[in-house]
Parts: structure tokens; C-alpha cells; sequence
């Protein structure tokens, strides 16, 4: 199959993919980290979408409206942000042209969202540890023509792999991943996910 996978840099997914004989690609505006730039397009990946795949597993950018940035959304009780909000308006809006692609078989991948941006119901929720990997990392997949993943690997979460809450002051409570600078580290997709993505989706498909 041909296989676009939006907004990856680090090919954790396509590189699965490619194990199993497709024709799948990254995008991103960023150079891969991957170790493949001969699989990587470094383009808009809306672009991208002009394309006729047989397959899109998309990971847009969530940092406007994820709930982990809620303290931001709303830095005083009840106040809303308006130029935060608005971002995050323009990222459901990129987040929506994946969803609503011109292709039969759709994965869209995102953290939980504040309520306010009133994001289209999931399909489902997955964390890191039914996959092998021991940490609570709650992730959301809007689904079509895919079915749910199965967990590979449950294993017991030892804690948090990001801290709930971006005002946490306690740094002695923050998971595997820190906040800050290594936002790019935190936003690559866990090797058993991509693993299960890449099998469950595609391994059985010509």
C-alpha cells in the first residue's frame, strides 16, 4: 500500500510500515530524525492530502489543544486566552483535514483536548502501558476504516510519562519525559505503538 504518515520527523511508524513491504512516507516540516531522508517528504503535509493514498496515519501538532496546556488556555479562572484560543481553533482546523481526507482508511492521532475547542468524538483511547512500555501517557485515535488497536504488551505503569499539569512545581514527580526543550523527544510515538499501528493496520492488507 501507499502509506502517508503526517507530521512524523521521527519515522517511528513509517519505518514499521516499510518492514512490512509498503510504500509509506513521513512528512513534516522538519528534517527526519528517523535515519530514511530517502523516505521522508519535508513539505506541508496538507499538501500532501492532494495525493491519493491508500492509507493516512496523521500526528498534528497538539500543543494548542491539548488539556495539558489548559493553565495556559485559561491563565486566570474563568479567562479565556484569545490569541491561545485561536491558535487553537487553527489547529482543529489542520487536525479536521486529515480526518475528513479523500481516503478509506484514516488514523488521527492526538493527546486529550481541552473541551472548548469541541473536538469530534474518538474512536478510542490507548496509553503506552498496554504496549509494552510502563507509563500512563493517555493518546486518542480518531478512526475510519481502521479498527481498533489491541494491546500487545500490558505491562504495569511505574507513573506518568509527562506531568499532568504544565504548573506542576514538584520536578521530582515528573515522568521519563521533562517539559521544555525536549517537547520533540515527548511528542515521538512510542516503538510498541508504531509497531502495533504498522501490524494491525496494515499487515494484513495488500
Amino acid at each position: 500500500m501507499k502509506i502517508l504518515v503526517a507530521c512524523e520527523e521521527s519515522q517511528a511508524v513509517t519505518i514499521e510500515l516499510r518492514k512490512l513491504g509498503h510504500e509509506a512516507y513521513s512528512c513534516d516540516l522538519e528534517p527526519c530524525s528517523g535515519g530514511h531522508p530517502e523516505w521522508h517528504l519535508q513539505v506541508d503535509a496538507l499538501e500532501m492530502l492532494k495525493i491519493q493514498w491508500d492509507m493516512i496515519i496523521a500526528f498534528p501538532p497538539c500543543t494548542y489543544l491539548s488539556n495539558a496546556g489548559a493553565c495556559r488556555l485559561y491563565p486566570q479562572k474563568g479567562v479565556l486566552d484569545q490569541e491561545r484560543y485561536k491558535k487553537g481553533l487553527a489547529a482543529k482546523e489542520f487536525f479536521m483535514k486529515f480526518l475528513d481526507a479523500d481516503c478509506q482508511r484514516i488514523a488521527v492521532e492526538n493527546p486529550v483536548s481541552s473541551t472548548v475547542f469541541q473536538m469530534p468524538k474518538h474512536s478510542q483511547e490507548i496509553q503506552p502501558w498496554q504496549f509494552g512500555h510502563p507509563y500512563t501517557k493517555k493518546t486518542r485515535l480518531w478512526l475510519r476504516g481502521l479498527h481498533p488497536l489491541v494491546p500487545t504488551h500490558i505491562v504495569t505503569p511505574d507513573g506518568p510519562y509527562v506531568p499532568a499539569g504544565t504548573g506542576r512545581k514538584d520536578r521530582s514527580k515528573y515522568g521519563a519525559a521533562k517539559r521544555g526543550e525536549d517537547a520533540k523527544n515527548r511528542a515521538k510515538t512510542f516503538p510498541g505503538i508504531a509497531k502495533a499501528m504498522a501490524e494491525q493496520w496494515a499487515g494484513d492488507i495488500n
